[in-house]
């Protein structure tokens, strides 16, 4: 289906929204989940947002909800789109963020780069999306392509490709890292994700997601097995010994990255 960008018919599969986001970019942040998503992680906080549900929305009409609430971002908020998988309805994507740039607004996608490809059609959106996105938040849940697919049930050689893709260009990213005890917390692994990262120039911010199992009643609420139910949350060593292996410190003294 070919879209007339501009004309904000464009609707989006919305999960929820968020007012004021304080973890999702740089400041108060207008949060969107959309809905949709390929990987199955076994961590999942919101399972519901992996098929079918959530609300359609122009881009309009999701971006006048937003505009309410900017006297509360001041000069370093804006507006994150996460999910779900942003990336999933990208011509969404880009008439949201289209009208957010008519307003110079700082945007951002929270993503974990499961989409991307480097067919012609397909990147040319995204490259288009880049020219409307001031911060991209990305996942890298595993180094190993096989360890990964066990963890998400796909592997990850196009999302390291999407992260050498935005270094290339020179896009700002903030880089996460959800550690869960015994599954993504081996330090030979982590010291390659660290390696793989002082490699990319546009880093900007690195951040541990300490893993929590408050998602679990939503997996039983759909009839799904919780199998980590029983990995309890990383403590503060095992946090600081991730740290310092993917060099926090460094990278966060950098600042964070202004609208």
């Amino acid at each position: 289906m070919a879209y007339n960008y501009g004309k904000n018919e464009i609707k989006g599969n919305v999960h929820s929204l968020e007012s004021f986001g304080l973890v999702d970019g740089p400041g108060v942040r207008f949060v969107v989940f959309l809905q949709g998503c390929a990987l199955r992680c076994k961590y999942c906080h919101n399972p519901e947002t992996w098929a079918g549900g959530g609300s359609p929305w122009t881009a309009k009409q999701l971006f006048d909800k937003a505009l309410r609430f900017r006297p509360y971002w001041k000069n370093d908020g804006g507006i994150t789109v996460s999910g779900g998988e942003p990336l999933l309805q990208i011509d969404f994507l880009i008439e949201f963020f289209r009208l957010a740039k008519s307003k110079k607004i700082h945007t951002a996608i929270d993503t974990a780069g499961q989409p991307f490809c480097t067919d012609e059609k397909w990147l040319s959106k995204f490259d288009l999306l880049m020219t409307l996105t001031d911060l991209v938040i990305l996942d890298i849940k595993d180094w190993d392509n096989e360890s990964h697919k066990a963890l998400t049930g796909m592997g990850n050689d196009n999302i390291k490709a999407m992260a050498k893709y935005l270094s290339d260009t020179n896009k700002p990213m903030w880089i996460r890292h959800v550690l869960v005890p015994g599954l993504t917390d081996n330090e030979d692994d982590l010291q390659k994700i660290s390696d793989f990262i002082s490699d990319l120039r546009s880093v900007k911010r690195v951040e541990i997601l300490p893993y929590h199992a408050m998602g679990m009643p939503q997996w039983e609420k759909l009839g799904l097995e919780y199998e980590l139910k029983d990995v309890k949350s990383p403590d503060d060593e095992q946090i600081k010994r991730a740290e310092d292996i993917l060099r926090i410190s460094e990278y966060n003294c950098r600042g964070n990255v202004s609208p």
